[in-house]
């Protein structure tokens, strides 16, 4: 007869547990490396949108990241008070603000990848170099399977 773990310790064997443990390791790890430079890791991601679609339409950047209106706002609000984005009138559309980038901010932006990679960097250091590029290839498998689902 084959004895059961412990309820506790099959839950905390579960990939779904695991995964969530590193996510969560992760999030920390990257939350105070880019909180030594001032931001939070919705400011990157913004900031990163606005780089990459920049000038861009505040409604288009919400969509893009997949942030509240209202949230968007705050970091905006953030961002554009220390220097690192502008809000302009878009010539498209008067009522519309477009916002760029600014030079600080594409500085600021090479900075917090820096960071960022630094603590990612400390989240996979148990791991090879190998380990690595399986475990990133494992887990780009299981996200594409969710977008595969979805398109269905």
């Amino acid at each position: 007869m084959t004895e059961n773990p412990p309820a506790l310790a099959r839950i905390q064997a579960l990939p779904s547990w695991l995964l969530n443990r590193a996510a969560a390791r992760g999030r920390r790890l990257v939350s105070e490396a880019l909180a030594q430079d001032g931001l939070r890791m919705p400011h990157h991601a913004v900031l990163s949108a606005v780089a990459d679609l920049g000038p861009v339409a505040q409604a288009e950047l919400g969509r893009s990241t997949g942030f509240d209106p209202k949230d968007m706002v705050g970091f905006l609000n953030d961002l554009e008070a220390v220097g690192l984005i502008t809000r302009t009138p878009d010539p498209k559309d008067r009522r519309k603000n477009a916002i760029a980038i600014t030079a600080a901010g594409r500085r600021r932006l090479i900075r917090l990848a820096r960071l960022g990679d630094e603590a990612n960097e400390a989240l996979l250091a148990p791991l090879s170099v190998t380990e690595r590029e399986l475990l990133l290839a494992l887990l780009a498998r299981v996200v594409d399977a969710e977008s595969d689902a979805a398109d269905e």
